[in-house]
């Protein structure tokens, strides 16, 4: 998450080289893909490696022309991100952009000094983690426990900072940009009174972020011990969720079998049946707690482009709001009556 975000180093003024000496040189990109993946990236994303470079030159010139105080790094690495998340479609690369940022402005509460020294009792309680192990397609598989979460120990916004912390990690990786990762999710012990937690506010914001507002490419999502109750709280989500991405929602309940056939057991921890030793939450708290430099920057000190409305940017337009807020404002009573 380095890098200027000042666009005059884009298109520095005529006339003024001395203050154009002054500017730090912008990273040069190399890339760090195997053949393999550079294939791969071509036949999926549309990534054209003779072409990188000058898609990557395009979108940053549109974010120069439109959003010039938007705030971001325009470093190469960074802005080819939101390019293989969009399929190098150039406006919607931009729009996700905008979104990144617009969503970090706009709900401070988890954005406001997100650094993972600030997260860390939720990284030692063992709610969010990533396996050691890819798997087959090279994808990480980040492993969510809400039974590892008490809701008197801290809200339900840390949860939300700390899964974010490790998508920003895991993005890093220009494997993980290319082969996107995989979600599991253990629901087992979630009781009705710590679902509830999951609200209307909340649900709208996290679904905004993960569809529309972060670029990394959700392959799957494995739900597995799901307690009555979770059936209830997704029929309501369902409706505002991208049909690509309900589509990869897999509810498994408590059969081991259903979930290795889409996560091999050989990366799985004892816990799913899997043959890879116990699940360890050590290393990958130990690897993103080292990595507090590269989240120094303040979120909550982003520029909100002028004109954009954060309602507009934060929830996708395939969903109307109303309706959203309507289905949602009957969230409790159907909890109660799938638990």
């Amino acid at each position: 998450m380095s890098g200027e975000s000042d666009c005059t180093r884009t298109s520095p003024s005529a006339g003024s080289p001395s203050d154009n000496e002054l500017l730090p040189e912008r990273p040069k990109y190399v890339c760090t893909l195997s053949p393999d993946l550079v294939t791969k990236a071509r036949e999926e994303l549309q990534e054209k490696p003779e072409w990188r470079l000058r898609d990557v030159q395009a979108l940053r010139d549109m974010v120069c022309k439109d959003y010039p105080s938007l705030g971001t790094c325009l470093d190469d690495a960074f802005l080819l991100r939101f390019l293989r998340a969009r399929k190098f479609d150039y406006d919607r690369a931009l729009q996700l952009l905008v979104n990144y940022h617009t969503c970090r402005r706009t709900w401070p509460e988890v954005f406001s000094n997100l650094k993972p020294s600030a997260i860390k009792p939720v990284l030692e309680s063992g709610f969010v983690t990533v396996l050691p192990h890819r798997d087959p397609q090279g994808r990480h598989v980040v492993c969510i426990r809400p039974d590892r979460w008490t809701p008197s120990n801290y809200p339900i916004t840390e949860n939300i900072r700390a899964i974010y912390l490790t998508l920003e990690k895991l993005i890093q990786s220009e494997e993980t940009q290319v082969n996107g990762i995989v979600i599991l999710a253990d629901y087992k012990g979630v009781s009705l009174s710590k679902a509830s937690h999951f609200g209307p506010f909340v649900a709208k914001k996290v679904i905004g972020i993960l569809q529309d507002g972060f670029p990394i490419r959700i392959k799957a999502v494995n739900i597995i011990n799901e307690p009555r109750i979770f059936k209830g709280i997704f029929a309501i989500i369902k409706p505002f969720l991208k049909e690509k991405i309900a589509n990869r929602f897999f509810l498994h309940g408590c059969d081991l079998n259903s979930l290795h056939q889409n996560i091999p057991p050989v990366i799985l921890p004892e816990e799913y049946g899997g043959t890879a030793g116990k699940l360890d939450i050590s290393a990958w708290n130990e690897l993103l707690l080292a990595s507090e430099e590269d989240f120094l920057h303040d979120f909550s000190e982003l520029v909100l482009p002028c004109d954009s409305s954060p309602h507009d940017l934060l929830v996708s337009g395939d969903a109307d709001e109303k309706q959203c807020d309507d289905s949602l404002r009957g969230m409790k009573p159907q909890l109660y009556y799938c638990y």
